[in-house]
């Protein structure tokens, strides 16, 4: 298994994981964890896309990752506003 591929599979679990503890109501969708678990599988995810030189889910992670990373950072900051 090449590196990207470990990369991108690392990421794509961490969002996954993120989805599950969703669903089975173990995190909401306005916590810290969510949204870090969010923000660092769509890194990973779309920094594994940038090495094997696939713009389209390089975008669509990238946007997902700077989503991620403003919810998280209102929730650390305390505006009360949520993404």
């Amino acid at each position: 298994m090449n590196t990207e591929t470990v990369i991108g599979s690392l990421g794509v679990a961490i969002l996954l994981l993120a989805f599950f503890l969703n669903l089975v109501r173990v995190l909401g969708t306005e916590s810290y964890p969510y949204a870090a678990l969010n923000l660092a599988g769509a890194s990973l995810a779309g920094y594994a896309s940038y090495l094997i030189d696939f713009a389209p889910f390089v975008v669509l992670e990238g946007t997902w990752a700077i989503v991620a990373a403003v919810a998280l950072a209102r929730r650390l900051l305390g505006s009360g506003r949520t993404v």
